[in-house]
C-alpha cells in the first residue's frame, strides 16, 4: 500500500515510476527483490518473445493451409468449403453477438444473469449432447455422452450452490456499479478482434481438412490451431483483466480515476509477458484444483485408500493456486510483479485476513464459466443443425469448433466484469477498514463463521 500512500494525482508517467524499484526506497535496498525483479523480468521478456513469435507461426501456417487448401479442393471431391465454411463463420458471428450482449444484460441486471447462467447452461448443454446423440457417428456418439453427464453434473451443482446466488449477486453488483470508463467499450473491440481472428484460424482449419488425403498431419496442424486459439483468446481476456483491474483497484484503494487506454498501454507494452505466463497457467490450475476438489466431494473420507488420495490432490491443488490464480492479474496490473509472484502474494493477503474461505466459494468464476459454457452451446447447435442439413459428415467436427469459439468469446465479453471483483476482492484484503466498502464481505464473513461454528 505505501505506493498509494504518495499518490495525490496519478498520471502515465508517475505510475511507470512506481514501478521502477529505484523509485521505491524500500524495495531498492532489498537485494533479493532486484534479482527477483530481473529473473522476473528475463521470464516476462522470453515468454513475450514467445507469444509473438507463436502468432507469426500460426499466421503462417493458416495462410499456407489456406492457400494449398483452396487449390485443393477445387479438384478434389472429398471436401466441399462451401458447405464446411459457412456454419463455422456463422457461428462465430453468432459467438460474437452473444458476448457482447451478454454482458451488457450482466451490466443492467446482474441477478437475472446470474439466475439464467446456471439453468441456462445445463439446458443448453443437454440440447447440444442429444444433438451430438442424434449424428450418430462414433465420435459424435462419446462427445454427446459426456455433454449429457456435463448437463446432469451442471445441474446438480446450480441446485447445491442456489443458497449461494445471493450474495454472488451482491458482491457482482456492487464491484460493477461503477465500472471504469469505455469497459464495454473494450470489450466490445476485444471481441471484434477476436471475431476476426476466429475466422482467420477456421480458414487455417478447413485448409488442413483440405488436404488430409495427402498429408497425415491433417491432425496435427488442427490440433496446433486450436492451442493457438485457446492461448490467444486466453490472452486477449487476462489483457482485459489486468487492464480493467488496475482501474479499478486504483480506484477503490487510493480514490484515483485512471485512464483506461493509458493501463491498457501499459499492458501491452510492459506486461504482455506476465499475461502470456498467466494464459498458460491458470486454465491449467483451473481444472486440476476443480477436479481435486470434486474428487473430495464424490471421494470424502469413505476408505483409507481413498482419502489419502483426495488428501494428496488437495494438497498439491492448495500448492499450485499459490503459483498461479485469477486474482495474481490485479497485482501484476498495479505493481508490474511477475504473475506467479503476484498470484503468491494475493493468496498470501487472503490467508492473513481470513478471506480464504470466501475466495473458495465465490461463484463470479463459476458463473463465468457456465455463460461461457451456454454461449458454446449456442454456438454448436447453430452450426451442428446447419451442419446437419447441408452435410452431416461435417456436423460433428463442426460442432465441436463453434463451441470453443462460442466458449472463449463470451468468455472475453465477462472478462471486465470479472476483473472488477477481482479487484475488489483484493483493494478490500489489503485494507478491510476502509469506508470505500459496504458491508456484503463482512457480513458474509459472519454467515459463514455462524455455519462453522
Amino acid at each position: 500500500m505505501e505506493i498509494l500512500n504518495n499518490f495525490n494525482v496519478i498520471t502515465k508517467t508517475q505510475v511507470l515510476q512506481d514501478w521502477l524499484p529505484t523509485t521505491n526506497p524500500i524495495k531498492a535496498q532489498d537485494s533479493s527483490f532486484k534479482i527477483t525483479t530481473l529473473a522476473v523480468h528475463t521470464v516476462g521478456i522470453v515468454f513475450k518473445i514467445l507469444f509473438y513469435l507463436h502468432l507469426l507461426l500460426i499466421a503462417i501456417l493458416v495462410t499456407s493451409l489456406t492457400i494449398y487448401g483452396l487449390v485443393y479442393a477445387s479438384h478434389s471431391h472429398h471436401f466441399y468449403p462451401k458447405e464446411w465454411y459457412p456454419p463455422l463463420l456463422l457461428s462465430t458471428l453468432c459467438a460474437g453477438i452473444v458476448g457482447f450482449t451478454w454482458q451488457w444484460i450482466t451490466a443492467r441486471n446482474s441477478t437475472k444473469a446470474i439466475i439464467a447462467a446456471f439453468w441456462l447452461s445445463p439446458l443448453l448443454t443437454c440440447a447440444m449432447g442429444v444433438l451430438f446423440v442424434y449424428i450418430g457417428s462414433a465420435l459424435s456418439l462419446a462427445v454427446g455422452v459426456v455433454a449429457l453427464v456435463s448437463a446432469l453434473i451442471q445441474s446438480l451443482y446450480g441446485c447445491w450452490v442456489s443458497p449461494r446466488f445471493e450474495y454472488a449477486n451482491r458482491i457482482l453488483s456492487v464491484s460493477i456499479a461503477d465500472p471504469p470508463t469505455k469497459s464495454m467499450r473494450l470489450a466490445f473491440l476485444s471481441i471484434l478482434i477476436a471475431i476476426l481472428y476466429c475466422c482467420f484460424l477456421v480458414c487455417g482449419i478447413g485448409g488442413a481438412r483440405a488436404i488430409e488425403n495427402r498429408t497425415k498431419l491433417t491432425a496435427l496442424f488442427i490440433l496446433v490451431i486450436l492451442l493457438s486459439l485457446g492461448w490467444t483468446m486466453q490472452f486477449l481476456k487476462n489483457v482485459l483483466q489486468v487492464t480493467i483491474s488496475r482501474v479499478k483497484y486504483m480506484n477503490l484503494a487510493g480514490g484515483v480515476i485512471m485512464d483506461t487506454r493509458v493501463a491498457l498501454y501499459d499492458t501491452i507494452k510492459y506486461l504482455t509477458g506476465s499475461v502470456s505466463i498467466g494464459s498458460i497457467l491458470v486454465p491449467f490450475i483451473s481444472t486440476f484444483r476443480g477436479f481435486a476438489r470434486s474428487t473430495s466431494l464424490v471421494g470424502g473420507d469413505t476408505d483409507e485408500f481413498m482419502f489419502s488420495c483426495v488428501s494428496c490432490y488437495m494438497g498439491i491443488a492448495s500448492l499450485l493456486v499459490t503459483c498461479g490464480n485469477r486474482w495474481g492479474f490485479v497485482h501484476v496490473g498495479v505493481y508490474n510483479k511477475g504473475f506467479v509472484q503476484a498470484s503468491s502474494d494475493t493468496w498470501d493477503i487472503f490467508n492473513r485476513v481470513g478471506l480464504e474461505q470466501l475466495i473458495d466459494l465465490d461463484l463470479t468464476g463459476s458463473f463465468c464459466f457456465l455463460s461461457g459454457v451456454a454461449a458454446g452451446a449456442i454456438c454448436s447447435l447453430v452450426s451442428g443443425i446447419w451442419s446437419i442439413v447441408m452435410h452431416q459428415s461435417y456436423a460433428t467436427e463442426v460442432s465441436i469448433y463453434a463451441f470453443l469459439i462460442g466458449y472463449f468469446m463470451l468468455r472475453l465479453g465477462m472478462a471486465w466484469p470479472q476483473a472488477c471483483v477481482s479487484a475488489y476482492y483484493v483493494a478490500y484484503a489489503e485494507n478491510p477498514q476502509s469506508t470505500k466498502y459496504d458491508s456484503t464481505i463482512p457480513v458474509r464473513l459472519e454467515q459463514l463463521h455462524r455455519s462453522l461454528a
